[in-house]
């Protein structure tokens, strides 16, 4: 049976998610959207073609996708990342399922962290990657950080959507994977350069030293980079490092995966 969809936005495709209450609601982005009447809760046992963010996806999602993401829509699952195992995937597989290419999460729950996205995120990333994002703003423009997932990813964003297919998204990525590991690579080499000239200790570093904050402002600069204030930076700033840092106290460190596409993920 398909599904019918009546939301109180402006999209004219449909949204959805299936949630499986592993979240606070108070917390959750996707019950936000819900009571927002911005998207549309469905069964598990209810069918959607269209383009679904998901674990389980064989390919990238891309521009190649515009014209399901047109017809049919996107949706997402709404789950913890901690508890991946208990989602029945079989249930809702289908062959419009995507994985999220690299991007870095802005949601205060996972600040700074590659591919942690929250429900809003994972489906504004969908519209923004297909050719829609006027849709994926309308999404995060109902959270008071909704605007800084476009400004921390917006060259990324920018450079997924020039591509042709999935193909190209995963070179894209990759390639950007590989110039943010020579970059730390030669940053340590620096620092390392540094201690030995001023004598300072592995200590003192660790006392200054952010990976989050470093991961999620070296993504490709932006084309409208040059447009932004001073005062829009600092305010950005400001606000980033609040978050991260409190996000920084609350979890443990990540661990490397690979999934189905041959891709580096970050985990708890």
């Amino acid at each position: 049976m398909l599904v019918a969809i009546e939301t109180g936005s402006t999209i004219p495709m449909p949204v959805v998610m299936w949630d499986f209450k592993h979240c606070d609601p108070k917390r959750c982005s996707g019950t936000k959207l819900a009571k927002c009447r911005m998207l549309k809760t469905l069964k598990l046992t209810q069918r959607f073609r269209g383009i679904v963010a998901s674990p389980e996806g064989k390919q990238a999602v891309s521009p190649a996708d515009r014209s399901i993401v047109e017809a049919h829509g996107a949706g997402v699952v709404d789950c913890s990342w901690a508890r991946l195992e208990e989602v029945p995937f079989a249930k809702i597989k289908g062959p419009t399922d995507r994985l999220l290419p690299y991007l870095v999460a802005t949601n205060p729950v996972n600040y700074g962290k590659p591919w942690k996205l929250n429900c809003a995120e994972a489906l504004a990333a969908i519209f923004y990657i297909t050719g829609f994002p006027e849709h994926g703003e309308e999404l995060l423009s109902k959270f008071k950080w909704g605007h800084a997932f476009y400004e921390v990813n917006a060259g990324l964003l920018n450079r997924y959507a020039k591509c042709k297919d999935s193909t190209e998204v995963v070179q894209v990525q990759n390639d950007y994977l590989a110039s943010l590991e020579k970059k730390n690579d030669d940053d340590d080499d620096e620092n390392a350069s540094d201690d030995d000239e001023d004598g300072s200790s592995d200590d003192d570093d660790l006392l200054f030293q952010n990976n989050n904050r470093q991961t999620a402002f070296t993504a490709y600069d932006s084309d409208n980079d040059e447009d932004e204030t001073e005062d829009e930076e600092e305010e950005s700033e400001e606000e980033e490092e609040s978050d991260v840092n409190e996000e920084n106290a609350a979890h443990d460190p990540s661990k490397v995966i690979v999934d189905k596409l041959g891709n580096i993920h970050i985990v708890e």
